[in-house]
């Protein structure tokens, strides 16, 4: 049976960074490096007949080097042909991006650079989930929100937040990279959650949960930047949402700026 997966992105410098070092992937898009410009929130729908990759990408390694870890990331992720093996693809997406990462790195003679990475493929037959790092990503269903990422992160200091274990752009002679990937079937009225951690570290999961829950869809991922702004916007905020309905579905988008409804 063919789904639609309904898409709404966006993403945020927030209150206090002098810049955007997150980035994205959704349905093929994602931003410049020096990434203001983009219109946002990104909506639209796509099918599982045709393979679909979203992520979220968080750069690491201060202003400029973040920006360009996760623009190479993202750039990168927008030519993975997902095809028939979506694990395959996205396991070797993530050892290119790492080598890609590296290799400006090393060109560029800057000793340290990364993003995180957290990517769903939707199929005809399945999602697939990739993931290093600790942005996350959260499904709703039937009610529940539950993370399915797993987090990249070492022990820390009680209170403090816990530095990364993993990420894209750390060069094979220090460590090879384990990304985490999962693989599954999603079902009608499911929704998936991909964000950065300026979402996670401003909101709870049961706010999480509440808004998308309860947010209409063409308002979710605004609903909960700014929730993430008003608890505070401490840094750059990226978000996708996908809801899963069977075709034909809801709800439908005809015309850029027309409300979406129920049919």
């Amino acid at each position: 049976m063919t789904y639609t997966v309904y898409y709404s992105c966006i993403s945020h410098i927030g209150n206090w960074r002098k810049t955007n070092q997150d980035n994205f992937i959704c349905a093929g898009r994602y931003m410049m490096a020096k990434n203001d410009m983009t219109e946002f929130p990104i909506v639209g729908y796509v099918t599982t007949k045709s393979p679909t990759l979203f992520g979220i990408f968080d750069g690491l390694g201060g202003e400029e080097r973040g920006e360009m870890a996760s623009f190479i990331a993202a750039r990168k992720a927008s030519a993975v042909d997902v095809g028939n093996n979506a694990i395959e693809a996205l396991s070797r997406y993530c050892l290119e991006a790492n080598e890609e990462i590296c290799r400006y790195a090393r060109e560029e003679s800057i000793t340290a650079m990364g993003t995180t990475a957290a990517l769903l493929a939707f199929t005809e037959t399945d999602i697939t989930l990739c993931n290093i790092g600790d942005s996350k990503v959260f499904r709703l269903s039937k009610g529940v929100l539950k993370q399915i990422s797993h987090d990249h992160v070492s022990v820390s200091a009680f209170g403090t937040k816990p530095p990364l274990s993993q990420n894209l752009g750390i060069p094979p002679t220090d460590m090879l990279i384990e990304p985490y990937i999962a693989q599954g079937r999603y079902s009608n009225g499911d929704v998936y959650l991909i964000c950065s951690d300026g979402l996670t570290d401003m909101l709870d999961v049961n706010e999480i949960a509440d808004i998308l829950g309860n947010a209409a869809f063409e308002n979710v991922t605004k609903t909960l930047l700014d929730r993430s702004l008003a608890n505070g916007g401490r840094d750059n905020i990226s978000i996708i949402v996908c809801k899963i309905k069977r075709c034909p579905g809801w709800p439908f988008i005809k015309t850029p700026g027309q409300r979406m409804k129920e049919a």
